[in-house]
């Protein structure tokens, strides 16, 4: 009977987790953790730890810092080459137009360049926004949930916030980080990401106003073009577009080896400022969509991670472009003397 019983009975075997102590980076208290955590959120400051991160290699930061420093040398270059040689290309023929018409355009083109300049020098030779320094290490000075969210970071060793992300060519943290751009030598983030809009803005009208210039210039100073179509009777009507499409381009290849020099700088200011009115355009565009969802480029990527859902508002922009007081501080007075009205 008991041999019986004994057989029939299940047997279960549980292992037990040895547990561990450990301590909190953010206030420095003790924590009882089983083997298998990794990662904790303390209970008492709500800071973060996760001991699977490991410091990555900076071998390459001095050539990203090299780097940097020659995208930017390269882009003033380019912006100083615009402004002078479209000054010397174009404004001997604007002025030979009319004089007051030379002025209006030496004004735009001043304009122009003063903000194009005046916003680039903002965005690339200003910090991007460092986390403010909060107290951290000791029980007595950290209150509860005073490190919400935080975690460590291992390359500044302090603590570092959600809204924060570590740039490793820039060598420190960065708040509101939206991305490094190599072109600037700069993160963009929170103190500089306005300055970037506008660089692109003032960069988007520049390259419209070089292009239509130069067009317009290119067009009064080319050589003539001199067609030779033969004979066209007997011709049918594809063949005869493609003759004349064909003659067109043999014609204005032959007057463009006849260009002076402000012809070649004409043509050179024309294919560059259109093909770098399209890549900005998408540019700011992307930026300002980024923008409108409330989100930086970074946060794009890690909310496709988690699926989180877009809250897609116009007063987003409103509010990145700090309008907001401007655009709303009329509107109580214009409701109290409208409600004073209606009684």
């Amino acid at each position: 009977m008991d041999s019986s019983s004994s057989s029939n009975q299940e047997q279960y075997v549980t292992e037990v987790a040895e547990n561990y102590e450990t301590t909190c980076w953010g206030c420095g208290l003790r924590v009882l953790l089983p083997s298998c955590a990794s990662a904790f959120k303390c209970g008492w400051c709500g800071a973060i730890t996760d001991h699977n991160k490991k410091k990555r290699d900076q071998k390459c930061i001095k050539w990203r810092v090299v780097r940097d420093r020659c995208f930017v040398s390269v882009v003033l270059v380019f912006i100083f080459f615009v402004i002078f040689g479209g000054v010397w290309a174009i404004y001997p023929v604007v002025f030979s137009v009319s004089f007051l018409c030379g002025i209006f355009h030496s004004i735009v083109t001043a304009i122009l360049s003063i903000a194009t300049l005046f916003f680039f020098s903002f965005a690339a030779f200003r910090c991007a926004g460092t986390p403010t320094n909060i107290l951290w290490g000791s029980y007595p000075t950290v209150g509860k949930g005073d490190l919400e969210n935080y975690t460590y970071c291992l390359y500044c060793s302090k603590p570092k916030s959600p809204r924060a992300h570590h740039c490793r060519s820039c060598r420190k943290c960065i708040l509101d980080m939206d991305h490094h751009c190599p072109f600037i030598g700069n993160c963009v983030g929170a103190a500089n990401h306005r300055s970037f809009i506008a660089f692109l803005i003032s960069a988007v009208l520049s390259t419209i106003y070089v292009s239509i210039m130069s067009a317009y210039v290119g067009l009064r100073t080319w050589p003539p073009l001199k067609y030779s179509f033969g004979r066209i009777n007997g011709v049918s009507s594809s063949e005869l577009a493609w003759r004349i499409m064909n003659e067109i381009l043999v014609a204005f290849l032959r007057s463009a080896l006849l260009l002076s020099s402000r012809g070649l700088i004409l043509a050179y200011l024309f294919i560059a400022s259109v093909s770098l009115q399209i890549g900005l355009s998408v540019l700011l565009w992307q930026q300002l969509s980024y923008i409108y969802q409330g989100k930086t480029y970074l946060s794009h990527l890690s909310s496709q991670a988690d699926n989180e859902e877009e809250k897609k508002d116009c007063q987003n922009l409103v509010r990145f472009f700090g309008l907001q007081y401007y655009v709303t501080r009329f509107l109580p007075n214009f409701r109290v003397t409208r409600k004073r009205h209606i009684k």
